[in-house]
């Protein structure tokens, strides 16, 4: 018996499985019917404690099971839209008018009340942090050292950033600076995932090119490029700029030899909220680390230890999936690119190491009559709350016969092997508005290795220096339009999005190779469909 839908919104309607509504309230949940199944993943990919990670959904009956299976499994048909493709943040996803707010806009299926938390966490994301000390108390506790004042100034209108060109600056790309184990008590940690690496000994794990008045700046990243120019099957020509970085002015001295560098450039924040409720399950049945099917991509989870609940995870968050959880990730954030302290990481000092005493010299912004830390659990609650309700557009043109000619080249050129269209979100989630969604994000959430010419040479957690999580590319057609700008990948080093593919290698190689070698009409047609998501 089919469950009622009166009382649903008609985007509910529209998001639901056939035969299965995705509804808000689980009511036909019988639990316990699967058994719990473990994957132990063994060295090299994990080298220290056995981790038993969840292999079977213990969320479904075995009847809603097989409908997942049959809605999520990939489509042979290219001649129409799929089922509910429109929607692909699921009853969550935006209808709103395609403008520059497109990815700024709520959930649609969370209630009135939720839509005025979402509003109070909209304006702490924008909140101009100012150093101590203060007349405005609430809004102390800048850096001392910093890359940005307010959340939004990376993200910027909750999309991606941009890499710094002449005077721009380069507040919405950032150097991590990490190395590698060095001795048998760091290996130990790494092993016990207790560190994803180690930070410079003077400049931390980030260069902090802004500072407080009466501070300076650790230093300022400089970009140089180099054109190298790619000639495809039909004769046409690409260039694409291949980056260099250094740092300049470093205020304290060199850095350390073992030091690495790895730009990131901030990623877009819609559909935060349904991607931390995909199962587990589902993103580990994608993993092949040994490539036993021979196919040539051998997608790794990355292991994490989540560092608010203390358990040992799955990571997927972040460019090399290191994190675990949205709340964990805004409080990196407030602590490494504004200097704020949360209860998930108190240090009010952020990213100073003992090295830089004049950074630890300078007043903090923790006020004891309001909490511990300078962004006390509320404001943590509010900005994790909008993080989790950015809605996903919806698709556009979707019926076009050139954007379903080229999903079909997606399809088959196998892009598809990485970029996952199709997940169905837990049922037991904590918010009703991400329950049972079935969403169109176009990933795995798994390491890949990406080949020589985008390894940054950094490790973090498992993922190797050349290694990285597929990309979500929902919204990824909106970025000029959002943005003002066309950048990709972790560095924003292509200018556009066929730049972007050819600069796949590794286990990307044999799909750029075959989006490269295709006819002009394939290719166009390909991009059409990427602009479309």
């Amino acid at each position: 018996m089919r469950r009622p839908v009166d009382h649903f919104s008609r985007r509910a309607r529209r998001a639901a499985i056939d035969g299965l509504p995705l509804q808000k309230t689980p009511r036909y949940w019988a639990g316990g019917v699967s058994l719990l199944l473990a994957i132990t993943l063994s060295a090299p990919a994990l080298a220290g404690e056995p981790v038993a990670l969840p292999t079977s959904r213990t969320d479904l009956t075995p009847k809603d099971q097989a409908r997942v299976l049959a809605v999520t499994r990939p489509t042979t048909d290219f001649t129409k839209p799929e089922p509910f493709e429109l929607m692909q943040g699921g009853a969550g996803t935006s209808e709103k008018d395609v403008n520059r707010d497109a990815f700024s806009q709520s959930s649609a299926n969370i209630t009135f009340e939720e839509e005025g938390t979402f509003k109070l966490g909209n304006a702490l994301f924008r909140k101009n942090w100012v150093s101590s000390p203060s007349s405005t108390q609430a809004s102390d506790g800048l850096g001392p050292l910093f890359n940005e004042r307010a959340c939004q100034n990376c993200h910027l209108k909750d999309g991606r950033g941009r890499p710094p060109e002449g005077d721009a600056g380069s507040t919405s790309m950032f150097l991590r600076l990490a190395r590698d184990a060095g001795s048998a008590e760091e290996r130990a940690a790494l092993a016990g995932h207790e560190a994803l690496n180690f930070p410079d000994p003077v400049y931390g794990s980030q260069l902090q090119e802004l500072a407080v008045p009466g501070l300076k700046g650790e230093g300022r990243m400089r970009v140089d490029y180099q054109e190298q120019k790619v000639t495809l099957g039909d004769g046409a020509v690409v260039s694409l700029r291949k980056p260099s970085y250094t740092i300049e002015n470093l205020g304290h001295g060199p850095l350390d030899p073992r030091t690495t560098l790895s730009p990131r450039l901030t990623p877009p924040m819609i559909g935060l909220g349904l991607i931390e409720q995909i199962a587990p399950a589902d993103i580990l049945a994608h993993a092949d680390p040994d490539d036993r099917n021979s196919d040539g991509i051998s997608g790794r989870p990355n292991i994490v230890r989540d560092e608010l609940s203390g358990k040992v995870t799955l990571g997927r968050f972040g460019w090399k999936a290191q994190t675990a959880s949205i709340r964990q990730q805004a409080a990196d954030a407030f602590a490494g690119d504004i200097g704020i302290s949360t209860p998930e990481m108190p240090k009010p000092w952020g990213d100073c190491t003992e090295a830089e005493r004049d950074c630890l010299a300078m007043p903090n912004g923790v006020q004891q009559r309001l909490g511990t830390a300078e962004a006390p659990p509320p404001v943590m609650d509010l900005v994790t709350f909008y993080s989790q309700n950015l809605a996903v557009p919806a698709r556009r043109d979707l019926d076009r016969p050139d954007v379903l000619a080229g999903k079909k080249q997606f399809y088959e050129m196998g892009c598809i092997a990485c970029h996952t269209p199709k997940f169905v979100t837990m049922r037991g989630t904590p918010n009703k508005a991400q329950a049972f969604q079935l969403i169109w994000p176009y990933s795995d959430f798994l390491l890949h290795d990406m080949g020589e010419g985008l390894a940054d040479g950094q490790r973090v957690g498992e993922a190797t220096g050349s290694e990285w999580r597929t990309p979500p590319l929902w919204g990824i057609g909106l970025t000029a339009t959002v943005n003002g700008n066309s950048f990709y990948l972790h560095d924003g080093r292509a200018r556009t999005l066929a730049e972007a593919i050819l600069w796949h290698g590794g286990e990307g190689e044999k799909a750029r190779d075959r989006f490269a070698g295709a006819p002009a009409a394939d290719r166009e047609a390909l991009i059409k469909f990427l602009e479309s998501l």
